[in-house]
């Protein structure tokens, strides 16, 4: 089970936390997260598995957490 979380704006979109059973990339994770979310598509976010920023497709592992972290902004 994979488990994601949604930070600022994109919470509003998902409202609650999410578990995708069976997802075995990043890629896979943002397609099946698109389709439950179509707002999303329209977002910019980066991504962190398990603490970790990441930039390209990432493989998953049971148990993993994904965030998804709207841009940031301040001083």
């Amino acid at each position: 089970m994979i488990t994601v979380l949604f930070f600022g704006k994109l919470a509003d979109i998902a409202e609650a936390a999410a578990e995708l059973p069976h997802v075995s990339s990043t890629d896979e994770l943002l397609e099946q997260l698109r389709l439950q979310y179509p707002a999303l598509a329209a977002e910019k976010f980066i991504m962190a598995v398990d603490k970790k920023t990441i930039s390209t497709n990432t493989l998953l592992t049971d148990n993993c957490t994904v965030a998804l972290l709207p841009p940031f902004s301040g001083g």
